[in-house]
């Protein structure tokens, strides 16, 4: 009915428009327009008009979202229109001459028949999505719209804008642009939004808006500002110290009214400018979609995004087990209500035997992650004797475990700590990554040109910003309970990278594992990490975002390198070799391995030191491991040799 109605209002604008152009240039016509002759007109006027905008699809279009080439067609049809009654007239004429009849009055007819047709379409796109109708709807709002500046291109600011007035609920109102493009129009506007400032008056402007000559309650970054915006960092702080919320622009959740902008928060590592990795979603996904994950130390940082990220891509059941009550019921926070069902936890200790042959043995699953670790360097350095049970013997009791029930792959979660240790973690890490890599080297590739077994490797990379116990959390309680922030010495530097990040990189060496076969594979999988950025910046970054200045509002204090600490950790060994691999930001590592049985007679030593309590001799065993040299043979490592799953 509605397209009838349109249909029929287009033929009467029609007929309006020939009697405007009529009056409007004055004609004079030789025959009565309302005499037999006239109405015959009107009706073949009516019937071309009507076939004839059938034809140019005028009546496809939904008015709710048209836009130029909607009303370029309206423009082309009368034009159209116009053309064909002039050539009927001249025909007509030829004929029957008509007096009163020239091109002036169809020239009219043009201008006029597009502009009421036209008209209630335009007119109704703007009552159904308008700014102006869109504002007297909330005009009645107890709660008005937050007041935001857009900071970004403005190819975004034109799409967040629409958008902005045409959501429902309206959350966000743009109430200036702050453009980043060169050349940008500076005092024009963008749907009714004025082009605030531009560069580089990013700051000056900012600055006025947040001492409080104008109302405003956000400040919204485009999609890269962070890479694009030199004096990104300051702009945060300055926003963040007036009470202005700062977000970034990720996207739309679903266009329309029932859609939502997606902001994220600005973290650290958009503020450190470290460009994140883009994940191959569809290949992690059909890699975990469909099986069963078993992830040891799931309530810590690593292992409960890897939880997550498994049921977020589709895995059948995911079962953490960890040793801490408080870290899985916080867990149990973290994860999706709709996921509680194809979530398991088992309350377990990873280096007890007995409990991970049950937990593997009842569970079957398809994947292991192994992410169970202690990880703080100076508490290790006293808890030497927990370091070893957890990081060394817990990871060869799961890999057996594993190996006994035929698991199909083993990932172990490792350490740049590893890497030339100077530490009792580092050490513990190194011997947990020898573990893997023997054990991958150990399951021979059979006649087929397979892999036989539990497909064993580890996946090596640096700090995880946010993590528990990462300088991030520490830096943060420091500042807000108003300093000072201890940093151990100002050259420090580490490499960074974000959770979601690390973990999608982890799943897709494990892919990659998956499918390689022969000996064209990897024990050792080496996440690209950027360059390694200065503790000290990310003091000072943290403190500012905090809108606090460093050292004036919160003292910076330095105390020293603690024991075990390195100013600066490498990803690669000095006989590591680096192999370029098809995916970006992963890289495959070989290197010397021990062989199984050496790796047997060290543990065997390593327990024997342990039970001592003879922390040098426990040290030297680990890096005579890390280290294997002949020499060895017949002393620390000297016994015989054992099968996979009878060691320790």
């Amino acid at each position: 009915m509605r397209r009838s109605f349109i249909m029929v209002q287009d033929v009467a604008m029609v007929l309006v428009a020939v009697a405007l152009s009529l009056v409007l240039s004055r004609s004079n016509l030789s025959f009565d327009i309302l005499s037999y002759a006239g109405l015959v007109c009107w009706a073949s006027i009516a019937i071309i008009s009507h076939l004839l905008f059938r034809y140019c699809g005028l009546y496809n279009t939904v008015w709710r979202f048209a836009s130029t080439p909607d009303f370029f067609n309206i423009l082309k049809s009368c034009g159209i229109l116009t053309l064909v009654l002039y050539v009927v007239s001249l025909v007509v004429r030829y004929f029957h001459p008509v007096a009163g009849l020239n091109e002036r009055q169809f020239i009219v007819f043009f201008l006029v028949s597009f502009t009421i047709i036209s008209g209630p379409r335009l007119f109704y796109r703007f009552l159904r999505d308008g700014a102006s109708w869109r504002a007297m709807r909330r005009r009645g709002d107890e709660t008005p719209a937050k007041q935001a500046l857009f900071v970004g291109r403005l190819g975004e600011a034109d799409l967040i804008i629409r958008f902005t007035r045409t959501a429902e609920p309206g959350e966000y109102s743009i109430a200036g642009i702050m453009a980043i493009d060169e050349g940008a129009p500076l005092g024009h506007r963008i749907q009714g939004v004025p082009v605030v400032a531009a560069r580089p008056r990013l700051m000056e402007v900012l600055e006025d808006y947040a001492s409080g000559t104008k109302s405003l309650d956000m400040l919204i970054f485009g999609n890269g500002a962070e890479r694009e915006i030199e004096e990104y960092s300051e702009l945060v702080r300055v926003a963040r110290h007036s009470g202005i919320a700062v977000v970034q622009f990720a996207g739309f959740s679903e266009l329309g009214q029932g859609g939502n902008l997606v902001l994220d928060a600005v973290e650290m590592e958009t503020i450190l400018r470290r460009p994140t990795v883009p994940s191959d979603i569809e290949r992690i996904g059909a890699f975990v979609a469909g099986k069963r994950v078993l992830v040891t130390g799931g309530a810590g940082s690593i292992g409960r995004t890897l939880v997550k990220r498994s049921l977020e891509l589709g895995a059948e059941a995911v079962l953490v087990a960890d040793n801490s009550e408080f870290g899985i019921f916080q867990l149990s926070q973290y994860i999706d209500e709709k996921d509680h069902a194809r979530l398991k936890v088992r309350i377990v200790d990873v280096a007890n035997r007995q409990q991970m042959t049950r937990v593997i043995g009842e569970f079957k699953p398809c994947i292991v992650f192994h992410a169970a670790a202690l990880k703080h360097v100076p508490l290790l350095e006293e808890n030497w004797e927990s370091a070893i049970e957890t990081n060394v013997f817990g990871t060869l009791v799961c890999a057996e475990v594993a190996a006994k029930f035929g698991v199909p792959q083993f990932v172990l979660i490792s350490s740049d700590k590893a890497v030339d240790p100077s530490s009792v973690l580092g050490m513990t890490k190194r011997a947990a990554e020898q573990i893997v890599s023997s054990l991958h080297e150990t399951n021979a590739i059979g006649a087929n040109g397979q892999r036989c077994g539990t497909r064993f490797f580890a996946v090596r990379f640096g700090n995880v910003f946010g993590s528990n116990g990462s300088v991030a959390t520490i830096f943060q309680s420091q500042i807000e309970a108003g300093g000072p922030v201890t940093i151990t010495d100002r050259r420090m530097t580490r490499y960074f990278m974000t959770l979601v990040e690390a973990v999608d990189l982890v799943i897709m060496s494990a892919a990659d594992a998956a499918s390689r076969e022969g000996r064209e594979d990897y024990a050792i999988y080496m996440l690209d990490m950027g360059k390694p950025v200065p503790i000290l910046e990310v003091a000072e970054t943290m403190i500012r975002m905090a809108g606090k200045s460093p050292y004036t509002d919160i003292p910076i204090r330095f105390t020293g390198i603690r024991p075990g600490e390195k100013l600066h950790e490498t990803l690669q060994g000095e006989n590591e070799e680096l192999v370029e691999l098809e995916i970006s930001k992963i890289f495959g590592l070989r290197m010397d391995v021990a062989e199984w049985p050496r790796v047997q007679s060290a543990l065997t030593a390593l327990q024997t030191a342990m039970k001592t309590q003879d922390k040098a001799l426990s040290l030297a065993v680990m890096a005579g491991l890390h280290r294997p040299a002949p020499s060895l043979d017949g002393t620390v490592l000297g016994s015989s040799p054992k099968t996979v799953g009878q060691a320790g």
